[in-house]
């Protein structure tokens, strides 16, 4: 079974054996039968490393309905999602009814990191041992700081004790403070706080220097700027047990997309310059960077009508992540066989879920050509709040084939 799809049409079959194994006949039946002229791309389903769904919690921005069901629609089978939900997720016992609300009411499998400290308050371990019993695939303190180093490191070396992953996303509060946009021209001409490069990569560097000490397996998350990249090629070139990933609108966008204080463009880690941008796309095509994630933070039509740094940051990415990643592949800083690996198989790896990956199978098929208008009507996810709104774009996923 080598090939599901019309050979006479202009269909890219990237979907692995494992998964062409395991469709349905009616997918395959459908599959066989695609007549066009168009250039298709089959991929297998799309592993998110970060997304807010907002349920529990902040329901008022999207449910696990609303956001698993764009999800799926955009390619989306499997998402990651940080603890940071409101009640933290630090409870074992409760986090499998949460998936299974995810999977009967969204259609998705939810993949949980459970709180790395107790009440993400960076003072004492959380009950590792009970969300590993509750399925957790890893542990973060989100975007929460430490009370102190020894902190960090003895509950690095608790959770190490359980096997468990440790996500990271790198940040120094004292220096970034209440800072709302990359520190540089841009925030400076519009009066905004800045947040200084170097507030990612001091986090970066004492984490690291925490991984080697402890052996912990650990990934970065929604890396920002040009030394996180040097600082992550110089970890692998030590072999260090980690791995990082990308937001894509981080690929896209930077600084300047903020001037007219854009209030859609403010999300942390912020857009940040150019230079970092590229610096970016490089690490993504040597390799540097596994996984791109969509970071997605949906928000209701109020959250961004405030003043830039009294809006809520965030952008809604699900429904346009499909078409950034094939302008990757259009621009050359990835071959579809890498795009494959940064959005699909190497999360899946990271999130540790090959095995479950690959016995719930799934194809989604896309078409990277088709032009839309991003809209209200255009978008599924109930966030509006991008960058992009009213932009044309080019790709899409067109069909899924998930049972």
């Amino acid at each position: 079974m080598s090939n599901v799809t019309n050979s006479d049409i202009h269909t890219h079959d990237l979907l692995p054996k494992v998964f062409k194994e395991s469709l349905s006949q009616i997918a395959i039946a459908r599959l066989a039968k695609l007549t066009s002229d168009r250039e298709t791309w089959l991929l297998p389903p799309l592993v998110d490393l970060c997304a807010r769904l907002r349920e529990p919690g902040q329901q008022q921005h999207g449910t696990l309905a609303s956001e698993g069901q764009a999800a799926r629609a955009n390619g989306f089978l499997h998402v990651v999602i940080p603890p940071d939900t409101n009640p933290i997720l630090e409870n074992g016992s409760l986090l499998k009814g949460l998936r299974e609300r995810a999977l009967e009411d969204g259609g998705i499998y939810l993949h949980i990191l459970g709180a790395l400290t107790a009440g993400l308050e960076g003072e004492r371990p959380s009950n590792i041992a009970g969300l590993k019993k509750g399925g957790c695939i890893a542990v973060s303190n989100a975007r929460q700081p430490f009370e102190n180093d020894l902190v960090l490191l003895r509950t690095l070396e608790y959770a190490a004790t359980f096997g468990m992953k440790v996500f990271f996303y790198p940040d120094e509060p004292s220096l970034s403070k209440d800072g709302v946009a990359h520190e540089g021209y841009i925030a400076s001409y519009h009066g905004l706080q800045g947040i200084p490069w170097i507030a990612e990569t001091v986090a970066l560097s004492t984490q690291l220097l925490m991984v080697e000490e402890t052996g912990i397996a650990a990934h970065f998350s929604q890396l920002s700027c040009k030394s996180s990249v040097e600082l992550m090629r110089w970890a692998k070139g030590k072999n260090l047990p980690v791995t990082c990933d990308v937001a894509m609108h981080q690929l896209y966008l930077t600084d300047d997309n903020l001037e007219g204080f854009n209030a859609q463009a403010y999300v942390l880690p912020p857009l940040r310059s150019n230079t970092d941008q590229q610096a970016l796309r490089r690490g993504l095509t040597d390799g540097t960077i596994d996984a791109i994630c969509s970071h997605h933070e949906p928000l209701n039509a109020t959250a961004k009508k405030a003043p830039f740094a009294e809006s809520t940051p965030g952008i809604s990415n699900l429904d346009t992540f499909m078409a950034l990643a094939c302008q990757l592949v259009r621009d050359e800083v990835l071959t579809l066989e890498q795009l494959v690996d940064k959005i699909c198989l190497n999360p899946a790896e990271i999130a540790g879920i090959e095995a479950d990956y690959a016995r719930i199978g799934g194809a989604v098929l896309v078409d990277p050509n088709i032009d839309w208008q991003v809209t209200a009507d255009t978008m599924l996810s109930n966030g509006k709040n991008t960058p992009f709104f009213n932009r044309h774009l080019q790709g899409r996923v067109v069909e899924t084939f998930f049972d």
